[in-house]
């Protein structure tokens, strides 16, 4: 599998990550045997990055993933995360070295290569991007130095001046981006006549201060399936990011890009998604959570097809228009 450097972190990734999410959900509600399964024909393909985080399935993802990966004998690329404390008083410092170490117990590691902040940014509840930028980011600029994390991270969902303005500080390596076919815009060329500060800027604004992109909701929770059915593992309905309003409509969606599938150009729609989430150069790996070690194999397969070619780009946004 293709592999790619994430950014200034110098990390070098594989172009499909392993999504340990509660979406997919089989490292939140699979059993053991095929949580391990999945995690030995992911590594087998070449996949080194694996993401996972405490909200996943409230700290089962890491514990799973922890088990499997002793069980495996393997180290790959790990991203986490971390919320920002809700309780009062707060102390930011404090709650994001506890989680840390609560997520490094559950992997059973020392150490992990990315710590990213899962709270969208400038609108996280109760907490202004000055706390976020003069409280939590020494916290973790702390625990970086004590060899606790690798590289830091954030989700770049939020208020778009404010992450304008976090990343514009220089204080994280890598962000996760929504991408996909229903949501384009990220990375993007604005459109002529567009006003100033837009939404669409950030991935393109991101990949040119060095910061490692990972594409998030790549099959757009499943909508760029083309199926309404979900398996019995995955989560059972799930909201969208930064794409419709609602599952319903990104389905709809989804389905206008049949005709390519038809045509010939892709075997699926779900092999659409993925060549479409790693096509941009600037992306360093794009999440895939799976419920299956079938739907595990569909996407490796996927990914080995390469990006999209732009002929093939062009058709989706007609379709799309």
């Amino acid at each position: 599998m293709e592999q790619r450097v994430l950014g200034r972190t110098g990390l070098r990734v594989s172009v499909l990550g392993y999504g340990a999410g509660a979406v997919g959900g089989l490292m939140v509600r699979g059993s053991p045997r095929e949580q391990q399964r999945s995690l030995a024909r992911a590594f087998e393909a070449g996949i080194t990055y694996v993401d996972t985080a405490p909200a996943y399935g409230n700290g089962a993802s890491e514990e799973n993933l922890g088990r499997a990966l002793k069980a495996l004998g393997a180290r790959p690329v790990i991203g986490t995360k971390f919320r920002l404390p809700k309780a009062m008083p707060r102390d930011l410092p404090a709650a994001i070295a506890a989680s840390l170490e609560e997520s490094l117990r559950r992997l059973g590691r020392d150490s992990i290569d990315l710590l990213q902040l899962h709270d969208p940014v400038g609108v996280a509840e109760g907490y202004t991007l000055t706390e976020i930028l003069g409280e939590a980011m020494p916290a973790l600029h702390r625990l970086r130095e004590q060899g606790k994390c690798r590289f830091l991270g954030i989700t770049a969902l939020g208020s778009e001046p404010a992450l304008r303005q976090f990343l514009g500080a220089g204080l994280v390596d890598a962000a996760q981006i929504p991408f996909n076919a229903l949501n384009p815009s990220w990375l993007a060329p604005l459109p002529p006549g567009m006003p100033g500060q837009d939404f669409r800027r950030l991935g393109r604004l991101a990949a040119a201060q060095g910061v490692g992109l990972i594409g998030i909701r790549i099959l757009a929770a499943g909508a760029l399936s083309g199926e309404a059915g979900r398996h019995p593992i995955a989560m059972p309905e799930v909201a969208p990011i930064a794409s419709a309003a609602d599952y319903a409509t990104d389905l709809a969606h989804a389905r206008r890009l049949r005709p390519l599938v038809e045509e010939g150009h892709v075997a699926s729609l779900a092999e659409l998604a993925i060549r479409f989430a790693i096509t941009p150069p600037e992306m360093g790996t794009a999440l895939i959570g799976t419920a299956s070690l079938e739907q595990l194999d569909q996407a490796i397969a996927a990914a080995g097809q390469g990006p999209l070619p732009p002929a093939v780009l062009e058709r989706v946004a007609a379709l799309l228009a």
